[in-house]
C-alpha cells in the first residue's frame, strides 16, 4: 500500500491507529485518506467527514449535519474512525480478492494502479491559472505525487494533489508562501528561473516564502 498510494509505512499506521502526534499537517492528513480509500476502491467522502468532525470543524458543504443523537453515539470519535478505516481496507481487499489477478497497466518502473483522483479532479489540476503582466510567476512541476499549497499575497489558499507530470501555475503581486508535501518530486520555476532542489523525496517544506530576498521580481 505504501508503494501504491506513496504514502510511508509510518504514516499508513499512525493513520490506521490515530496517532495524531506522528501525522502532518491536516491538509497531508486529507490527502493520506483519499489516497488509502482510493487504493481499496471506495469514496473518501465518509472518511473526510469524520476526520472533519475529530478536528471539530465546520461539516463540508453538501455533507449532512449529524443529528445530536448520532452525535452522542460517538461517531467522530478516534475510535470509531479508526474501525471505519479498516472496514474500507477490508472491503477493498475482499473486492480485489473477488476481481481475480490482475496484470499491471504500466511497466513503467514506480507505475501505480491507483485513481485517487476522479477524472474532473485530475483535469482540474492540470489547469493553469491566469497570470497578471509584471506580476511574480511560479511554475510548479511534479516528477512525483506530491501535495502542494499555495498562498498568493497573503489571500487565498489553493491546494492541489499533483499526478506525476503535471504543471501548475501561479501568479502574486509580492510573493507566494509555499507549503509542499513532497520535496524531492517536485520542480520550481520562479520568474522564468529554475529554483534549485528543495530537499530529498518525501521531505516536507513548510511556508517556505517566494521570491527569497536574494531574488528579484520578474522584469528587473
Amino acid at each position: 500500500m505504501a508503494r501504491a498510494t506513496r504514502v510511508s509505512v509510518s504514516q499508513l499506521i499512525a493513520l490506521e491507529t490515530d496517532d495524531r502526534a506522528a501525522l502532518p499537517a491536516p491538509v497531508f492528513v486529507k490527502g493520506f485518506i483519499r489516497a488509502y480509500c482510493g487504493y481499496v476502491g471506495t469514496a473518501a467522502d465518509e472518511a473526510l467527514g469524520l476526520y472533519h468532525d475529530m478536528r471539530g470543524q465546520p461539516p463540508v458543504a453538501g455533507r449532512a449535519v449529524p443529528s445530536p443523537r448520532a452525535a452522542r453515539s460517538g461517531a467522530a470519535s478516534p475510535v470509531v474512525i479508526s474501525l471505519a478505516l479498516l472496514v474500507l481496507f477490508g472491503g477493498g481487499l475482499l473486492a480485489l480478492d473477488l476481481g481475480g489477478p490482475r496484470g499491471p497497466k504500466s511497466s513503467a518502473p514506480g507505475a501505480t494502479e491507483v485513481n485517487v483522483e476522479s477524472a474532473a479532479t485530475a483535469a482540474a489540476a492540470e489547469r493553469v491559472a491566469p497570470v497578471s503582466p509584471a506580476a511574480q510567476r511560479l511554475i510548479v512541476k511534479a516528477v512525483e505525487s506530491t501535495w502542494i499549497r499555495i498562498q498568493a499575497d497573503g489571500g487565498g489558499i489553493d491546494e492541489a494533489l499533483l499526478s506525476p507530470g503535471a504543471t501548475r501555475e501561479w501568479s502574486a503581486a509580492k510573493r507566494f508562501v509555499v507549503t509542499i508535501g513532497n520535496a524531492g518530486g517536485i520542480e520550481l520555476t520562479l520568474n522564468g528561473r529554475p529554483m534549485p532542489p528543495l530537499g530529498e523525496r518525501g521531505v516536507v517544506i513548510r511556508r517556505l516564502e517566494l521570491p527569497p530576498q536574494a531574488m528579484p521580481a520578474a522584469g528587473s
